[in-house]
């Protein structure tokens, strides 16, 4: 008999109210995975472009959205070391999170940091993969380097600016509201800059420019972008909710030695991800467990007020991150 488990699927491409509670069968693991029983599920931007349609599942990957999550390993595929049923991690998904159980590579898994609890765990693989594979991966962050990261009261940017500043460069944040600015100096900003009164080229130009940006707005940004960058300086994309089309001229590029580089996380090799996550715990679990970084918790909703979460995630309105209890 086919065991089945709760599950949110997206019925059709649309707004939150396409999210529904369902039943599936229950994944097994297959080689080199393990399968979860989720306790907690990340609520993320790259969930809501695929409920939008905009965003399809890398081949062999899930349906269902979620690409975080934290729980007990109760199944353990062919060729796994290191990981046993009864283990609690958190993991890195290929999708699948918003359901009791899900299956990942083990290689993709984390132990729960000491002194975190599963709901404070179930925040950490999608926005530390991203920030640590791009912003000291492809933008080569280093120590007293200025640092711009856009959108940071977001759980991308509340995450760049603890790791940034625990690593020692200088950290400025742009945010749509001085309680939003507030949040991101409090985490370890130099300075908040509020973009719907001040204008960050100005504010980055007079400290003689940011050695790396992290962008998640592109559009009209991106131009922006280039003008308040140091010279030999290093732009990273990893998102366009203002869209990904823009007239640049590079001629700035050429002569300021400017780097424009950019990621995604879910396409990327199985192996590339777990080279990552031998990178995080080495380089950034250590920070989590003495206490200088920890995720940024805005709001716990249940499995199935999926469509909730949606919408606040899309309102804007939170800050760090939010979560789905299942």
């Amino acid at each position: 008999m086919v065991q089945v488990m709760r599950a949110v699927e997206i019925s059709e491409p649309g707004g939150p109210d396409v999210l529904k509670m369902v039943e599936r069968p229950r994944p097994s693991p297959d080689v080199g995975e393990v399968v979860l029983k989720v306790a907690y599920a990340g609520v993320n931007r790259p969930d809501a472009l695929q409920r939008a349609g905009s965003y399809a599942p890398p081949k062999g990957a899930s349906d269902l959205p979620g690409l975080e999550a934290s729980g007990e390993v109760v199944a353990v595929g062919a060729g796994v070391e290191g990981l046993k049923p009864g283990d609690q991690v958190c993991a890195l998904l290929p999708g699948g999170g918003y359901a009791e159980y899900v299956a990942t590579p083990a290689a993709h898994c984390l132990p729960v940091p000491a002194g975190l609890n599963l709901q404070q765990a179930a925040c950490l693989p999608e926005t530390f993969f991203t920030v640590w594979s791009n912003v000291f991966g492809r933008g080569r962050l280093k120590a007293g380097e200025r640092f711009l990261v856009h959108g940071g009261s977001s759980g991308i940017g509340t995450t760049a600016i603890q790791l940034a500043h625990a690593r020692g460069a200088r950290v400025f944040a742009t945010a749509g509201s001085d309680d939003k600015c507030a949040a991101c100096t409090t985490l370890g900003a130099e300075r908040a800059i509020n973009y719907r009164t001040q204008d960050f080229v100005a504010e980055l130009k007079a400290e003689g420019g940011a050695d790396v940006i992290l962008d998640m707005v592109g559009g009209d940004y991106i131009p922006r972008n280039l003008k308040c960058l140091a010279d030999d300086g290093r732009l990273v994309q990893i998102a366009f909710l203002a869209g990904p089309k823009v007239e640049l001229n590079f001629v700035h590029v050429m002569t300021r030695r400017l780097t424009l580089t950019g990621s995604t996380l879910r396409p990327q090799s199985d192996l590339a991800k777990a080279e990552i996550a031998q990178d995080l715990l080495r380089e950034v679990w250590p920070l989590l467990e003495s206490g200088r970084i920890a995720p940024v918790m805005d709001q716990c909703f249940d499995l199935a007020d999926a469509a909730a979460a949606h919408a606040r995630m899309e309102s804007s309105q939170h800050i760090g991150k939010i979560v789905l209890k299942i």
